[in-house]
């Protein structure tokens, strides 16, 4: 098999994969170095590591339905390509080459939450209960049919990366007996419901922006969404600040969407409804440090806003 993926989501299906005695992988896509980094550094992806450690060919087309790249899919002949988080559109072309077909592994229950960001939409959107989805893919955006699924709990506190580690560390086990379940004949994939059909587009830097003037919870909920990336931000005297996970006080006396209450204790923010107590904070250029220590050391006034 070829298996394709890029980040460090991808890493413990890779692992499961290599190591499981069922399968070979004897090639991984993954997308072209980028910089990354303090230092934006060129680096190859957490894939592509794990990859040439293993001694695993890597594969790095500019587009998936590049010519050499294709050439390349077909002399290795894969029966199955297992896909996590790999970042790039799948041409017809790539889609045509192994037998059976390419299989997703996606961390949501489809047909909800369609897209590049369905972790941090649950979150966001306050779900429940989320999950991941193996399914054959299909040139609609994540509407092929289902092989498997696992549910997840979604925690009070959970940010969307600690959610995507947990469903990661499961899904890498449905991913391996969905691959031993076709290669076996016994496994059919099922075409995914009509309904519910929902999309979760990325999330940009200035989605993640915090509105005080909405309700706590969705405050707490755009937060955790964001954390840790792109990171939950707003403005202090007209300069960016980064958010950490904040946590919602329901019997605080209330304050002005914006307005800033520190104690020695703690230090409030007010929305719509009741305040939240800011958790780390990082003043642009600084480094990130507590809401105490930063709301002592711009020694905050009465006409301060976060905005």
């Amino acid at each position: 098999m070829v298996f394709a993926g890029t980040p460090d989501t991808a890493l413990p299906a890779l692992r499961a994969l290599i190591d499981s005695p069922r399968h070979d992988v004897v090639a991984v896509v993954t997308r072209p170095d980028a910089q990354s980094g303090r230092g934006r550094r060129v680096q190859p992806s957490p894939v592509a590591e794990l990859a040439g450690q293993a001694g695993i060919e890597v594969l790095k087309p500019p587009k998936a339905g590049d010519p050499a790249f294709l050439d390349r899919l077909r002399e290795l002949a894969p029966d199955c390509c297992p896909v996590v988080a790999y970042g790039a559109l799948l041409p017809q072309s790539a889609l045509d080459v192994p037998a059976h077909g390419w299989v997703n592994l996606h961390f949501s229950l489809l047909p909800a939450w369609r897209g590049a960001a369905p972790v941090q939409h649950a979150v966001l959107h306050g779900d429940a209960i989320t999950g991941a989805t193996t399914f054959r893919i299909v040139k609609e955006l994540d509407a092929g049919p289902v092989y498997g699924v696992l549910t997840e709990e979604i925690r009070p506190a959970d940010t969307a990366g600690e959610l995507l580690a947990r469903l990661a560390g499961s899904g890498a086990g449905l991913l391996t007996a969905t691959l031993d379940g076709i290669e076996d004949g016994k496994l059919e994939a099922v075409p995914q419901p009509a309904e519910g059909v929902s999309l979760a587009p990325k999330i940009n830097v200035e989605d993640a922006r915090v509105d005080w003037s909405a309700p706590a919870m969705r405050v707490d909920r755009l937060v955790r969404a964001c954390t840790p990336a792109p990171g939950a931000w707003t403005e202090f005297r007209d300069l960016r600040i980064k958010l950490g996970p904040v946590r919602p006080v329901p019997d605080a006396p209330g304050l002005e969407p914006g307005r800033i209450a520190a104690s020695k204790n703690s230090v409030l923010v007010g929305t719509a409804t009741y305040p939240v107590e800011l958790g780390e904070v990082q003043p642009q250029g600084k480094r990130p440090m507590g809401a105490g220590e930063w709301a002592r050391g711009v020694r905050l006034t009465d006409e301060d806003r976060l905005a």
